[in-house]
């Protein structure tokens, strides 16, 4: 119940990454577990023998605990809003899967191989998130720096921390510890170099295909097919009913924190029945700039479009899905589009 009720209150108060309430939040977090984890190893050599922590120490693991599930309770639910449901659902899966079994390692935490693995990680994720909200940059080289600060930071911690630790040191393995940091900062740089990472902080608010889009009064208004009222989770309906020499829109709306500027592309794709493989028709891009609530909106359009299944993937210059929009081209001059919609973003 707890869990559960913890997940809830952080999806209604953790809203925007750029926020001070959910910077404070991270940070603390991020501040207090690294505290802990070196008050909890420092324990078992009785440095906290007749003092004020001594009576406290017995807490040392569920703090831990606490903290790991806090900040991977936030890290679900920002990437729940950049995931999309391609490659980068298998690290969302892992995020879900640690956040799990974080409820299940209070007996296990003492393991300090695995204390010093979910650190890491933790960290890593924490680096990753802060970094381009601070520098006001996203690229392939601030997710290095990020990653490298992270790598050296955890490194110095168990680095200290075995030096002081008697305890520590007759454990665990220096080497082998470092081993597994090593392994593990391989194989997240390997997530994101394949492609396999959402781009957080940028998220996609809204994605539409639509038969028309038309800005007024910095309003764009975007015309399209409504789908049942029982798929709330997708606005706009996947067959779309096209007639010759219509435009066919996507509309997209993403968010990025305040004043992160970043090229985006529509990449547009068609499925060849023959070849059973998606075909790249076209890469349009236009830049974005952070700050908006709703996200930073933006469209592209194409004519002259073949029948068939059709999807934009919405991604950066580094090629990171950010969301798919997936629709079904049907070229019939007979048929007549369902239930049209006229919204204003």
């Amino acid at each position: 119940m707890f869990f559960i009720g913890g997940f809830i209150f952080d999806s209604f108060t953790l809203g925007r990454i750029d926020r001070l309430y959910d910077l404070t939040i991270l940070c603390s977090h991020m501040t207090l577990l690294t505290v802990i984890i070196i008050l909890y190893n420092l324990a078992d050599d009785d440095k906290w023998k007749n003092t004020i922590l001594e009576r406290f120490q017995e807490y040392f693991p569920l703090a831990i605990q606490f903290f790991f599930g806090g900040l991977s309770s936030a890290y679900v639910i920002y990437f729940s809003r950049s995931v999309s449901l391609s490659r980068t659902i298998s690290f969302f899966v892992i995020l879900v899967a640690l956040l799990i079994a974080n409820e299940f390692l209070k007996r296990r935490i003492s393991n300090k191989y695995l204390q010093f693995s979910v650190y890491f990680f933790i960290n890593f994720t924490f680096f990753t998130f802060i970094i381009p909200v601070i520098l006001k940059v996203m690229s392939t080289t601030v997710f290095i720096i990020s990653g490298l600060a992270s790598f050296i930071f955890t490194l110095s911690l168990i680095t200290v921390i075995y030096t002081i630790s008697p305890s520590t040191r007759a454990e665990i393995r220096f080497g082998k510890i470092s081993g597994i940091v090593v392994t593990l900062y391989a194989i997240i740089n390997i997530f994101y170099f394949f492609e396999l990472i959402p781009p957080v902080p940028l998220a996609l608010e809204s994605g539409i295909v639509a038969h028309n889009i038309k800005v007024e009064n910095n309003n764009y208004i975007v015309t399209y097919e409504s789908d049942k009222w029982n798929i709330f989770w997708r606005e706009h309906r996947l067959k779309f009913i096209y007639r010759p020499d219509e435009k066919v829109y996507v509309f997209a709306s993403i968010f990025a924190p305040t004043d992160i500027g970043k090229k985006v592309i529509h990449r547009w794709k068609w499925y060849n029945n023959d070849t059973h493989k998606w075909e790249i028709i076209d890469d349009i891009g236009y830049h974005i700039t952070g700050g908006r609530d709703a996200g930073f909106r933006g469209y592209t359009f194409k004519q002259n479009i073949k029948p068939g299944l059709w999807k934009v993937d919405v991604i950066t210059e580094e090629e990171l899905v950010i969301g798919i929009v997936n629709f079904e081209i049907v070229i019939d001059s007979t048929l007549i589009p369902k239930t049209m919609v006229t919204k204003e973003f």
